[in-house]
């Protein structure tokens, strides 16, 4: 019973996160609406299923990376607001880490895009 407890207590958590990335964290709204539109047509389009999870895969991993951005920048800014080079290294980390996401997307989708449209001409 205890770790059923916990487990809903780590959803309601996890909701309260994302609802707060979603409140204050404009990147992350803006990512979030480019996975409401990529992830349906990812279903939809005429592929296999492991290049269909391959493409909602790349997408969810651009939102995931982004929330451990966020918290990253939150963090940072918690301890000071005052610049530092070791918080800038750290916020430009977690930048780094969103921009590879956001480069594993497109290269999945090219990938099998191309493969798609070569295979029906």
């Amino acid at each position: 019973m205890k770790s059923l407890i916990h487990l809903w207590k780590a959803l309601g958590y996890s909701l309260q996160g994302l609802r707060e990335t979603i409140k204050h964290e404009i990147s992350f709204r803006m990512e979030l609406v480019v996975a409401i539109i990529l992830i349906p047509i990812a279903i939809f389009l005429s592929t296999s299923v492991v290049s269909k999870v391959f493409l909602i895969s790349s997408v969810l991993l651009v939102l995931i990376v982004e929330l451990i951005n966020s918290g990253i920048e939150s963090t940072v800014n918690r301890i000071s607001k005052e610049q530092h080079q070791l918080s800038k290294r750290a916020k430009d980390a977690g930048s780094a880490a969103v921009f590879t996401a956001f480069l594993n997307l497109i290269i999945v989708w090219c990938l099998i895009l191309f493969d798609l449209i070569s295979k029906n001409s």
